[in-house]
C-alpha cells in the first residue's frame, strides 16, 4: 500500500487517523494534485514518519505534508536551494537545513507546478552530487540532524518548537539527544509531540 495510506485515511500521528476530522480530509485534492506533479519527476514514493516522502536512489529529498491551514512541500536540503523567486520558507528559525513550498489551493498548485518542478530537479542534482549542508558548530546548533529530519515530515511540529522557550527547548533536545538508538531517538520526539504543539515543556503537566 505506501503511501496510499497517507492520502486515504491520515499520518496515524493522532486518533483523528481515518476520520472526518483528519487534518489530511480537507486538503486531500491539493495533496493528491501535488503528488501527481512530484510523481511527474524522477523521484520515488516512500511512506516515512506517517507521510509521504521522495527519494532519489534511496536518499531523503522532499516531504509532502498537510498541516490545518496549508499543505507543504519539505526539502530536506532546501537552505541548498537558489530559490530565485523567494518563496522558500524555514520550517523555524534556527532551521539550517529544511525549507518548504506552502499550497493553499489548488490555484497554487497549478500556478506553482512547474516551479516547484524546477525545484525539485534541482535537488535532486544537489543529491546526486553528494552536496552536503554545512551545519553551523554543534555548540550552536540547536536541532540534532534527526530532528531537522522529523521536522521536515512535520513542519506544524517545527513551528511550535520554534515557538518554544530556550529554556524548553534545551530541556527536549537534551531528553532526544540523551537516547542513543534511532528508534528510541524517534519514540521520544513522538510521545513529546503533544506537548511541544501545546507549547508545554517536557517536564510539565
Amino acid at each position: 500500500m505506501g503511501a496510499d495510506i497517507y492520502f486515504d485515511q491520515g499520518c496515524g500521528r493522532c486518533p483523528l487517523m481515518g476520520t472526518p476530522s483528519c487534518k489530511v480530509v480537507p486538503w486531500n485534492g491539493v495533496l493528491i494534485a501535488l503528488r501527481a506533479v512530484i510523481l511527474s519527476s524522477a523521484l520515488e514514493e516512500q511512506l516515512k514518519w506517517g507521510a509521504p516522502c521522495y527519494t532519489i536512489h534511496g536518499k531523503n529529498v522532499l516531504m509532502l505534508s498537510a498541516l490545518k491551514d496549508k499543505v507543504v512541500v519539505s526539502f530536506f536540503k532546501g537552505a541548498l536551494l537558489s530559490d530565485p523567486k523567494g518563496l522558500l520558507v524555514k520550517p523555524g528559525p534556527n532551521s539550517q537545513a529544511a525549507r518548504y513550498l506552502v499550497f493553499a489551493s489548488l490555484a497554487d498548485v497549478e500556478k506553482l507546478s512547474r516551479t516547484l518542478l524546477d525545484y525539485i530537479e534541482e535537488a535532486v542534482k544537489l543529491e546526486i552530487s553528494g552536496a552536503k549542508i554545512e551545519f553551523q558548530d554543534q555548540r550552536n546548533a540547536p536541532y540534532p540532524t534527526f530532528l531537522t529530519d522529523y521536522f521536515a515530515s512535520n513542519p506544524e511540529l517545527a513551528e511550535a518548537f520554534a515557538r518554544l522557550t530556550p529554556g524548553r527547548q534545551r530541556s527536549y533536545l537534551m531528553h532526544f539527544q540523551s537516547a542513543k538508538q534511532a528508534a528510541t531517538q524517534l519514540r521520544r520526539i513522538q510521545q513529546c509531540t503533544p506537548k511541544i504543539l501545546m507549547g508545554k515543556g517536557w517536564q510539565e503537566y
